[in-house]
């Protein structure tokens, strides 16, 4: 189908659910695939059918350096199990919307490792959070509904640059452990940006 054919797809998805409900919903991929874009774009339709967004980046909760890059600043283990702050970021966004009504949208500037001092923000009945980021499914974020953009290996490893090679052994060791494609609610195969696929279970 076509890129405003999955977006179609996955807005119908959050509205099935109940319009009095928050919604937290993540989309997860390799960064070649873009999950911020595809994250981006449901938002326009969402608030057009009149569900409130909380859009919101996993890379604002990163945790801190000094954590994250203990082990070197190109250590793939880490970079699969250190890097989100997992805990923060269902306290502050997640597990908070749902319980409290706020939501924070950022925690710390991943250029900067510095808090932003963001304030938190009262979520409106019914409010869609849409998250992005990269390796970021079976972590235990407190999420409704869950879309991954799939790539091949090889795809995988032809799009990432050579500076980041270091990366390709999270991302092989995500599929065997994770198995991202497996537990997905939504799998959109992206190998093929002008023509992405919708996995039917």
């Amino acid at each position: 189908m076509t890129s405003d054919g999955v977006v179609g797809h996955v807005v119908a998805l959050v509205l099935a659910r109940p319009a009095d409900r928050p919604v937290r919903l993540l989309v997860d991929g390799h960064p070649s695939t873009q999950p911020a874009v595809l994250a981006d774009a449901l938002v326009d339709p969402l608030q057009t059918a009149g569900r409130p967004v909380a859009r919101v980046r996993t890379r604002d909760f990163w945790r801190p350096a000094s954590l994250r890059l203990e082990q070197g600043r190109r250590d793939p283990d880490a970079l699969l199990d250190e890097w989100i702050d997992v805990d923060g970021l269902n306290r502050e966004v997640l597990t908070s919307v749902a319980r409290r009504g706020r939501w924070l949208p950022t925690l710390r500037d991943p250029e900067t490792d510095r808090s932003t001092r963001a304030a938190p923000v009262d979520a409106l009945p019914g409010t869609v959070v849409v998250l992005d980021g990269s390796l970021s499914l079976g972590r235990g974020l407190d999420v409704d509904l869950t879309v991954h953009l799939a790539l091949r290996p090889a795809t995988e490893t032809r799009n990432t640059p050579l500076e980041d090679a270091w990366t390709l052994a999270a991302y092989g060791r995500y599929r065997r452990e994770t198995g991202p494609e497996r537990i997905a609610d939504v799998v959109v195969r992206s190998d093929h940006p002008d023509r992405p696929a919708v996995v039917v279970h």
